[in-house]
């Protein structure tokens, strides 16, 4: 249960119609395979400890006195099972009957939630036999003591304060203001929902969409659980489609027509931060409600959920094409607007050959596509120096040539040379003066074009860059409009790919492949052999371990223990422990003691849901400490 994982199930037993003690068996059977996979909050379907379809049976008093005894027995079975349990069964009260769901903990009845809402339409016709039930909590015998029984019990575990877990009933969620609303609004970061669905031709997408809705806009996580094989055929058929989601995402979905148990990891922390985050999340207190604690054992989760190691970048196809088009789009539209603000009809972008400012000049062209501004206003610089190859000038010019801009080539070397003279520095001496006193430069020589042309320069540093400052100040850190100041470095290489390859222009796809084929390097040193000496990811690490410890940090403010955990999941087989920690304390040394160079970035469109911009998603002092951080991060070697 560290960091806020919980292992939760959702379970479709077999049932046989108006049989509890057949019925509680093989609950106890799934309750026993629930605890070997360590699953610590376990929900059954409505009514499951009899069926849900017994129809007029329910009138039967001995059909309701043997719920009630199965329920006692079922409580006693799982005595030493550390888990919170929710079964279903009718539960007559003061002359009325409810359809309710029972919470089980440590061998007792916690509490009984009641359905509030009942279906009496179409195949159901529940008013016929139950009760709508109660929302304010009133105490009802059970065993000698006094529970409550009531829509408003919120079960709170003593030892995760984000772990407050809430009930409703099948028909509850379909309504217009669901129950779960209430719930979550007073504090429940857990929804269980005991159902009997049954199945109709596209009904299964419709719950889906319910389920994985309600617990976005709820932000948390809904575990349901629907009845299933057994139950009464006579005009319906159940297919026990159980479903967990969190916060939008479906963790766990069952086959329909199967029975069993199905389990995932809940992230309560994650839920608890999301809900920090959201200004308009509001959380109205749990006036009305009753707390009903309970107690879990410290104990490690054995995960199962898995963590995305590329979390910028969509892993299905499809799907990243989409993203990859929104983007690109997104990108053009923001220097739309700029340039038709400022009255700009040239652009000049700094060209290297490299992945960032090849996505920055494909931006532009479509840019000035959208404008109807000729292609040949874009001027496309390139500035060979101490450090350029051979293939990137290459590309460079090729690429500019086949997209229809204007190359122009300034040679700096001299005008470096003779800077270092005036400042007194050594050329053999290749330190960060070397490098820098470059790339100061070239921007120098970009934005006196721009004021020759009437034009703007684009910015083409990319987020990840912006995160670890690997950005000369006042060098490639300035621009007019960054296009790229959002996308991270590992979804930069997915939209130039996804360029070349719907450009339709063969020659130009060529030099786009080549350019995704270069290690990403900012050329700032003297070639070796005439290939690349200098790999940036040599230097602060791969990309791909920056860019899921940023989103983590940032998304969701997760520690770095935890990002560690998760880390050693994702990359593993890709990257052993000591590589991971190595460049977690480089990325919050770094990310730290930068944050000077994004306070003042040029503007720049805003394209998913990470960002740094000290105007938007990034508000952070640039004299912040980093001890805090690294200090956890020294602890976990």
């Amino acid at each position: 249960m560290r960091d806020g994982f919980i292992k939760v199930g959702v379970a479709t037993p077999k049932v046989r119609v108006a049989d509890p003690a057949w019925n509680r068996k093989r609950m106890e059977e799934l309750i026993l395979e629930a605890g070997e996979k360590g699953v610590k909050i376990l929900v059954f379907p409505e009514l499951s400890l009899t069926a849900y379809t017994c129809g007029d049976l329910f009138g039967q008093r001995i059909l309701l006195d043997r719920a009630k005894e199965e329920l006692r027995n079922l409580a006693f079975a799982s005595a030493n099972r550390d888990m919170l349990i929710f079964t279903g069964l009718p539960w007559a009260q003061d002359g009325k009957l409810y359809n309710v769901a029972a919470a089980i903990k440590g061998g007792k009845v916690l509490g009984l939630v009641p359905k509030l809402h009942l279906p009496n339409y179409g195949e159901f016709y529940e008013a016929r036999n139950f009760e709508p039930g109660n929302e304010e909590p009133v105490l009802v015998d059970w065993e000698g003591e006094k529970i409550p029984m009531g829509s408003h019990l919120l079960f709170c575990c003593r030892e995760i304060p984000e772990l407050k877990v809430a009930a409703e009933i099948c028909e509850d969620l379909w309504v217009a203001c669901p129950p779960s609303t209430a719930h979550a609004m007073a504090g429940a970061t857990v929804v269980v929902n005991c159902s009997a669905s049954d199945e109709t031709t596209g009904k299964s997408d419709y719950r889906v969409n319910l389920v994985s809705g309600q617990s976005a806009r709820l932000v948390c996580a809904y575990l349901y659980a629907n009845a299933g094989d057994g139950e009464s055929s006579q005009d319906l058929v159940f297919g026990g489609h159980d479903l967990i989601a969190e916060n939008g995402r479906i963790l766990a979905q069952s086959p329909r027509f199967h029975s069993g148990l199905w389990t995932a990891d809940i992230d309560v922390e994650r839920l608890d931060g999301e809900r920090r985050r959201m200004s308009t999340f509001r959380m109205e207190g749990a006036f009305g409600y009753r707390r009903v604690e309970f107690s879990f054992l410290p104990e490690e989760t054995k995960l199962e959920r898995k963590f995305d190691p590329a979390p910028f970048v969509p892993g299905n196809a499809a799907d990243r094409e989409k993203r990859c088009e929104e983007i690109l789009s997104i990108q053009a539209m923001g220097l739309k607007k700029r340039l038709e603000h400022t009255g700009c009809r040239d652009a000049v972008v700094g060209i290297s050959g490299g992945l960032d400012s090849t996505l920055a000049l494909l931006v532009t062209a479509r840019a000035f596509d959208l404008l109807g501004i000729p292609r040949e206003r874009i001027h496309s610089i390139t500035m060979p120096c101490f450090g350029t190859t051979d293939r990137t000038y290459q590309n460079a010019c090729l690429m500019t040539k086949r997209l229809g801009a204007t190359l122009r080539e300034v040679d700096i070397k001299e005008a470096v040379t003779l800077h270092f003279r005036d400042i007194g520095h050594d050329m053999g001496n290749h330190d960060v003066t070397y490098e820098n006193s470059q790339a100061r430069e070239r921007t120098q020589v970009l934005m006196d074009i721009a004021n020759q042309v009437n034009g703007m320069v684009i910015g083409t540093g990319d987020m990840s860059e912006l995160a670890l400052g690997w950005a000369t100040y006042n060098g490639d850190h300035m621009s007019m409009y960054g296009v790229n100041a959002s996308v991270p470095k590992t979804l930069v290489r997915h939209l130039v790919r996804y360029y070349a390859d719907t450009c339709g222009e063969e020659e130009l796809r060529t030099v786009l492949l080549d350019v995704l084929d270069t290690p990403v390097s900012p050329e700032l040193l003297p070639p070796e052999d005439g290939a690349i000496s200098q790999k940036t990811e040599d230097l602060v690490g791969p990309y791909e371990l920056h860019d899921f410890f940023l989103y983590q940090i940032l998304r969701f403010g997760c520690r770095p223990a935890k990002i560690y955990r998760m880390a050693l999941s994702a990359f593993e087989g890709q990257y052993e422990r000591e590589t991971i920690l190595k460049w977690l304390k480089v990325f919050y040394r770094r990310f730290f003691a930068q944050q000077f160079k994004r306070s003042c970035l040029p503007d720049g469109p805003k394209v998913g849901s990470v960002a740094v911009s000290p105007r938007g998603d990034l508000r952070m002092p640039s004299d912040a400490a980093a001890a805090l951080w690294l200090e956890e991060v020294e602890g976990l070697s």
